[in-house]
């Protein structure tokens, strides 16, 4: 069993990979073997992230993409599997945000913008790792992890957020939905719901002490939780212990939804 999350030989692609959740996955990833691609719009922020997962000695890529462009989804993927001929797991992890002060202030503009990124990017990214997994599913070797990245606002009131929760719910259904379609492939699809971590996404509220002693101070294990919580969900997902797990909602928020 020494062996079972072991990743060595296989390829996992994080977007939104250069911070927070998504460099923790990646760093979980690279540091069981697997070769790392991070997709990020912020090229500096990229390479200094691929710089840290480089020190687990593994290969690791970096590369600008914007989510929302489905031909640029499309070409990196293609771009993976052709330099390293394959793909095995991809995390859609990138997404974003956009503060209202009321529910009367979203704008049809604020929820096109949000949908572009954390519905279609999350669509673009696994459709096109789904299509080559198929692929080599048809060629005899089949197997492949999806994971889409949601957000606890999927199953609890997040007020003001609402345009922010409706893309997070989306992300749920669309992944459920690809786990009953892609499983007679050997593909499994989850999703999986951070709670409240620090991120680029939620700088202003880590340093906002009415917010810390209202909401932080609510979550059972005591305090913010940051990218390296999410390391080991991103191995098992990727590893054979796992194959058999699909359709999931894995909630990561040191309790604060059950409390």
């Amino acid at each position: 069993m020494a062996s079972l999350f072991d990743l060595t030989g296989k390829v996992a692609l994080v977007t939104g990979g250069n911070n927070g959740i998504g460099l923790g996955m990646a760093d979980g990833l690279a540091a069981h073997g697997a070769t790392v691609v991070i997709w990020g719009t912020n090229a500096a922020r990229n390479e200094e992230a691929a710089e840290k997962l480089r020190a687990h000695g593994g290969e690791v890529r970096a590369a600008q993409i914007d989510v929302s462009d489905e031909a640029a989804v499309a070409k990196g993927v293609d771009n993976i599997v052709a330099e390293f001929g394959r793909l095995d797991q991809a995390i859609a992890n990138a997404g974003i945000s956009i503060s209202r002060k009321s529910l009367f202030d979203i704008s049809v503009e604020d929820f096109r913008k949000i949908e572009e990124v954390n519905i279609h990017g999350v669509l673009f990214t696994l459709r096109e790792a789904a299509r080559h997994m198929i692929d080599r599913h048809k060629a005899g070797d089949s197997g492949g992890s999806l994971v889409a990245i949601s957000s606890t606002s999927a199953i609890h009131g997040a007020a003001r957020n609402e345009h922010y929760g409706a893309t997070k719910g989306a992300v749920v259904a669309m992944a459920r939905a690809m786990a009953v379609e892609l499983a007679r492939y050997g593909i499994s699809v989850n999703s999986v719901l951070p709670g409240w971590t620090r991120s680029g996404m939620t700088a202003g509220l880590q340093e906002w002490d009415k917010f810390n002693e209202a909401v932080i101070s609510r979550v059972p294990t005591g305090d913010w939780l940051d990218g390296s919580d999410f390391a080991a969900i991103a191995v098992y997902l990727a590893s054979r212990g796992s194959r058999n797990h699909t359709g999931d909602t894995i909630v990561i928020d040191g309790g604060y939804t059950i409390y």
